[in-house]
């Protein structure tokens, strides 16, 4: 692997086909820890049987860890590759828990710690990494405050990881185009 080519970021809307084509970033037969941020809902078997979709279709080899402490994952050390899947799902977990939809400046504080950490610890890694995120500015602007603030503060965390990111992937229909 070239050493420019250690932290990629893959962004892309919708069904764009940006998780499946990270995941073909990584060897199958490699060691990769796969950090899902899916939070189950024990009242949506919709949003379950998605998350179990996309775990089915990894490699078994993969260690799969459910967590929203996405900052300490990539400060663990390891060997392996590291995949996170996906951003968007993170923040908005992240918002919820700071109060951040329907909250002020103390609770978007809050969120905006974690964003930090966040890219510090991107910034910081040395092992493979790939990361996944909607990319949501390029449509209507959304009529609730709270989808405004989720495209905003979305956006913005998109782009400080391009920052500390080697290669920026964005998947349309399907195809990876690449922004750097």
């Amino acid at each position: 692997m070239p050493a420019a080519a250690r932290r990629t970021l893959v962004l892309g809307g919708a069904r764009s086909g940006k998780s499946a084509h990270a995941e073909g970033l990584l060897p199958a037969d490699a060691a990769v820890r796969y950090l899902a941020t899916g939070r189950r809902l024990p009242d949506d078997p919709e949003w379950s049987a998605r998350i179990d979709a996309h775990r089915a279709r990894r490699p078994p080899s993969w260690q799969t860890v459910e967590t929203g402490d996405l900052a300490g994952e990539l400060r663990r050390p390891t060997d392996a590759s590291v995949l996170v899947d996906d951003l968007a799902t993170w923040l908005t977990g992240v918002l919820d828990d700071a109060g951040g939809w329907d909250g002020g400046a103390p609770e978007l504080a809050v969120a905006g710690a974690r964003v930090d950490a966040l890219v510090r610890a991107v910034g910081g890694c040395s092992t493979r990494l790939v990361l996944v995120s909607a990319e949501v500015g390029l449509g209507v602007i959304p009529a609730t405050r709270a989808g405004r603030l989720f495209r905003d503060h979305l956006g913005a965390l998109n782009a400080r990881l391009a920052e500390v990111c080697d290669d920026v992937l964005l998947l349309v229909a399907g195809i990876p185009l690449r922004l750097r």
